[in-house]
């Protein structure tokens, strides 16, 4: 896969570490030297780790246990909760099943998709949802029993994450520091527990754990397994640079929505995954994207008579839907 100015940052050969403690800082000044950290991160190579993150490790433990005892079930026990059968692309997608990049035979991992919903409510008595093109009500499986407490305990710390991050680039953008508040009011985020087995013992450079992509979200929050290395990111001379896990650390990188709302400013950067380690890997994506009835346009910062804007308006529900239907082909 080539690069074009929207998918590619610089020549980066790494990727930055950045500090989020002064995230939290009533120093207005630590915060906005932050965001120009932030900001030259997002420009440069559309990825970047955090540390000093708040997720207590017993959260990051606990989600990693019961995803491990989750993906040993049977695979008809876990077909119980095929995606294509129960509402909005929520519950489980088998290996093999997606492929993200055209020409390649499909994605080497297995998945679960959760979306949003309060940790203290039964599920079955969820409110129903606002939106009916994306949102909707979560199913879980009956094993493990604590298998929802753990995923929604570390979807809503991830989710503090990705909001106080959504503070930082709005400074990162010129912005207003709250500018993105009313359109994360109802947190359009989506966690996929992930299951990658071991690459095949033929080597088969169309079969991957995850073909070349961009996300098409604002932003992904990842957490790794510590010690396996998966995750590839492309730079502007077309060289795949590794990413690895790294203690006390989460990967953040930006999607479609936010070179869009960006004019192309921040970079939505192309990245694979492949499992070369001979032992099952797992990881986490939280998918952080905007209430889905918000217009995703040019923001009025990032455009001028020298950039115009590239991009068209489209609701970000709307243009979810069409990216995952394109995926799954459903």
């Amino acid at each position: 896969m080539s690069c074009h100015a929207s998918v590619c940052g610089g020549a980066f050969e790494s990727i930055p570490i950045i500090d989020l403690e002064g995230a939290f800082s009533e120093d207005e000044a630590l915060r906005r030297a932050l965001a120009q950290q932030i900001r030259t991160a997002c420009m440069d190579v559309g990825f970047f780790y955090v540390k000093n993150h708040g997720i207590a490790q017993q959260c990051l433990d606990e989600v990693l246990r019961v995803n491990k005892e989750y993906y040993s079930l049977p695979a008809e026990e876990k077909m119980k909760l095929y995606h294509k059968t129960v509402p909005n692309f929520k519950g489980y997608s088998p290996p093999m099943e997606a492929n993200i990049q055209p020409g390649n035979k499909g994605d080497l991992h297995e998945g679960f998709r959760i979306g949003w919903e309060e940790k203290s409510v039964d599920p079955v008595v969820q409110k129903p949802s606002r939106d009916g093109v994306m949102a909707g009500a979560n199913v879980w499986p009956d094993t493990p029993e604590d298998f929802r407490i753990a995923c929604m305990d570390y979807y809503h710390a991830a989710l503090a994450v990705g909001k106080k991050l959504f503070c930082l680039f709005a400074l990162a953008l010129d912005l207003p520091e709250t500018y993105f508040n009313d359109k994360t009011v109802y947190s359009a985020a989506t966690m996929r527990t992930l299951h990658y087995p071991p690459q095949p013992d033929a080597p088969d450079d169309k079969i991957l754990g995850i073909g070349a992509h961009t996300d098409f979200v604002c932003f992904t929050i990842l957490w790794q397994q510590m010690g396996l290395e998966a995750l590839q990111v492309l730079n502007s001379r077309e060289q795949w640079i590794n990413v690895p896990p790294l203690p006390g650390t989460l990967v953040i990188n930006l999607g479609d929505q936010f070179a869009r709302w960006t004019n192309d400013i921040f970079k939505s950067t192309v990245h694979r995954a492949a499992n070369k380690n001979m032992i099952d890997r797992y990881s986490i994506a939280l998918f952080f994207g905007t209430d889905y009835e918000i217009n995703i346009e040019p923001i009025y910062t990032c455009v001028t008579a020298e950039r115009p804007a590239i991009y068209p308006a489209i609701t970000a529900g709307e243009y979810v839907r069409q990216r995952l239907k394109a995926m799954y082909h459903k």
